[in-house]
């Protein structure tokens, strides 16, 4: 009935009683190997695990490992800065310091992200104003940050969600327009790229993540990009405990130059130096299999693949289709129930909104008057963003791809696990029902 369907029509569906497909977990995707270790053990006969000293001198910028890693990640993505970090989280308190967010400036942010998105404004007194979500590629939508821009607006923080590009051109020339910033969090993107330029490199500043369960990883670790020459300076001194270079470069402006220790180990970049030469590769595989899925996948009313648009690259940190669960008869509770039964792991929903958590709802302050939430009105509540609830509860599913080291066996027992449901749907209709 299908392309590449090896299961028998009827085959008893396990969430009923049958045989599933995958017997065993899937194996979690691994980037380490033998160049990672030579180069790690490179190191730990050097001594000089860290680079880096809190005042101005050479080593402010770091150790040898990390320049290394700085430079080469500034030639891959073309950006004349590539500021390294010891998480994207740690990344985006320093853009948001560099860029001189004060307490009561709002920052634009979209309600479905990892929460670090949205509370790194917090350390700053910023205050996040959340604005929908468009529902084909979760990202901002445009219009929408539009409307939501104030003469309080100091940054649009757009998250390029699942390794596909917000709409990051045309929020640039807002920006621009505004005279505001444009920061990208680039944690699940990296080679994406919106008209031949790699997301992570349009907006003023881009973080990416080199967190363990990313495209490439050094366990923790992000980068900054930018190519701003005083936002460089600023990351940097924001970075590495920048209240002791203000003195010594007569420093004008000191804004949020309280620095933290963001700063990366030489072992980190030393991972991350042999990972930057494999990207292609590992992206590469990652678009392999979610075009594989995706071609298998696209036959069926009420279920929709992931969608590109046009002149962008997806990169597939997650594969993310969309239920409709009118067309398909069926919850995507259950559909999902299904999918698990077989043996693969799917997700609902991604996650909750996040001015839904208490943070937000409860007002968890900083300061003991309530600070910052007591210079904004906003009500973060329900309803807040339509688009991203209905998303979170009734139409996402997904796929984390960077999470499994699928061989092509493997990839096709998921791909069968989708056509032997579908082909079943009636016999899932009766099970839901029964359950009412």
């Amino acid at each position: 009935m299908y392309k590449n369907f090896l299961v028998k029509r009827n085959n008893k569906l396990s969430l009923l009683g049958g045989k599933p497909l995958i017997s065993s977990k899937l194996k979690p995707y691994k980037t380490i190997g033998l160049k990672e270790f030579i180069s790690i053990s490179d190191v730990m006969k050097s001594g000089y695990l860290s680079g880096f000293i809190g005042a101005w001198c050479e080593e402010f910028h770091g150790g040898p490992k990390v320049q290394e890693l700085e430079n080469s990640w500034k030639n891959v993505f073309k950006c004349n800065h590539a500021i390294s970090v010891n998480s994207n989280t740690s990344g985006l308190i320093a853009a948001l310091g560099a860029i001189g967010l004060s307490p009561g400036d709002e920052v634009i942010v979209p309600p479905m992200t990892m929460s670090a998105s949205v509370i790194a404004p917090l350390f700053y007194g910023g205050i996040p104003v959340f604005v929908d979500i468009e529902d084909q590629f979760f990202c901002l939508d445009i219009e929408k940050v539009k409307a939501a821009i104030s003469d309080k607006t100091k940054v649009i923080l757009a998250v390029n969600l699942f390794g596909h590009p917000a709409d990051l051109r045309e929020l640039r020339l807002l920006a621009d327009q505004k005279g505001i910033y444009l920061i990208e969090d680039s944690a699940q993107c990296p080679l994406a790229q919106e008209n031949g330029v790699f997301a992570g490199t349009i907006g003023h500043i881009g973080i990416f993540s080199l967190n363990y369960h990313k495209h490439i990883q050094t366990g923790e670790g992000g980068i900054c990009c930018t190519n701003d020459d005083q936002l460089a300076f600023r990351l940097k001194a924001i970075r590495n405990h920048g209240e002791n270079i203000v003195e010594t470069l007569d420093v004008k402006d000191a804004t949020n130059l309280l620095g933290f220790n963001f700063r990366m180990t030489e072992l980190s970049a030393a991972v991350g130096i042999e990972q930057l030469k494999k990207i292609s590769k590992f992206v590469s595989n990652r678009e392999t299999i979610a075009n594989k899925l995706s071609e298998s996948t696209n036959f069926i009313k009420g279920f929709q693949p992931p969608k590109v648009r046009k002149d962008c690259r997806h990169v597939y940190y997650v594969w993310a289709a969309k239920v409709n669960e009118d067309e398909l008869q069926i919850s995507r509770n259950t559909l999902a129930k299904a999918l698990l039964a077989e043996g693969v792991p799917i997700e609902e929903g991604y996650c909750k909104p996040l001015y839904l958590l208490p943070a937000f709802t409860r007002r968890i302050a900083i300061g003991n008057n309530g600070w910052p939430f007591s210079m904004t009105k906003i009500n973060y509540r329900k309803g807040l963003c339509p688009v991203a609830e209905y998303t979170y509860e009734k139409s996402l599913l997904e796929f984390c791809i960077c999470s499994f080291q699928l061989k092509n066996h493997e990839l096709k027992k998921v791909i069968n696990s989708f056509h032997k449901i579908f082909d079943n749907l009636k016999d899932l209709r009766e099970y839901e029902q029964n359950l009412k």
